[in-house]
């Protein structure tokens, strides 16, 4: 992964979240991760991705 890469691959947005399923990043989608898309190409904006996890921080304790 190219770490000054702006847009991500499915791929390199997993291993920069540290996630190993693709279930849990397309629910991540479906919830409002934005993902552009051109052709058959998609791709998810890093900035998009952080403001995505800056919004949906969960602060309740267990």
């Amino acid at each position: 992964m190219n770490n000054n890469a702006r847009y991500l691959k499915y791929k390199e947005a997993m291993k920069y979240l540290d996630i190993n399923s693709y279930i849990t990043l397309n629910k991540m989608i479906d919830s409002g991760l934005p993902v552009i898309q051109v052709g058959n190409i998609k791709r998810i904006d890093k900035l998009a991705l952080d403001q995505y996890m800056s919004d949906n921080i969960n602060l309740e304790r267990s």
